[in-house]
């Protein structure tokens, strides 16, 4: 067989690659995540009691809108890592800026917590609530989002677990705010960032391995 006619055999009756196949799988992995996640914390801690106040409201929509802002970018370039040429795209500079912005406005705000609560509101109970069910609400959500990622053909492996763990860690983090009560600035940016930043890195170091081809 001549080589022209081995390479009209293998490209006849090609089919087209959907290229929004793993745009597709990517929705529906955050759909059903966030939806979980949510339903989860709703039936299992309850919403916070106290949302008949205003300056409760705008503590919750303001966290929500911090871990929103997180996940939204973090899918943004993950869609462009799934992809072989993605690594093109060098995101966490821009990811970071939610981080940046939450921490700029705990430096900013004014330490006016007494002596008491401060220590609470460090290693209180909320601290360690958050610190184990944050991560444990992201199991499904990263599980969903590594599924709908190994559609896709990512080669920047480390790079793409991260993201996913940070896709989850938001996702968790922003079912959570529902029912937290701490509203300090130096607890979000202590436990709530910190926790998320410790899915990114558990996606990092776990990327390698479930996405591998």
């Amino acid at each position: 067989m001549k080589t022209s006619d081995l390479i009209d055999m293998l490209s006849a009756d090609v089919e087209v690659v959907d290229r929004r196949m793993v745009l597709r799988a990517m929705a529906a992995a955050l759909a059903a995540g966030t939806g979980i996640s949510i339903c989860a914390v709703l039936v299992a801690l309850g919403v916070r009691a106290d949302l008949d106040r205003p300056q409760a409201v705008v503590f919750v929509v303001g966290k929500l809108v911090f871990t929103l802002g997180i996940v939204v970018l973090a899918v943004i370039f993950l869609v462009k890592l799934a992809r072989p040429v993605g690594e093109r795209y060098r995101p966490m500079g821009v990811v970071l800026l939610p981080f940046v912005i939450i921490v700029g406005l705990g430096v900013l705000s004014p330490p006016s917590v007494p002596g008491a609560q401060g220590e609470t509101m460090i290693a209180g109970e909320h601290c360690r609530e958050c610190w184990l069910i944050v991560p444990a609400i992201a199991m499904v959500p990263f599980a969903l989002v590594i599924r709908a990622l190994r559609r896709g053909a990512p080669t920047h492996l480390i790079e793409a677990g991260a993201l996913v763990g940070l896709i989850a860690g938001g996702i968790g983090a922003m079912a959570y705010a529902l029912h937290c009560i701490s509203d300090s600035m130096p607890f979000v940016v202590l436990w709530c960032a910190g926790t998320i930043a410790l899915c990114t890195l558990a996606g990092a170091v776990l990327g390698p391995r479930l996405l591998r081809w």
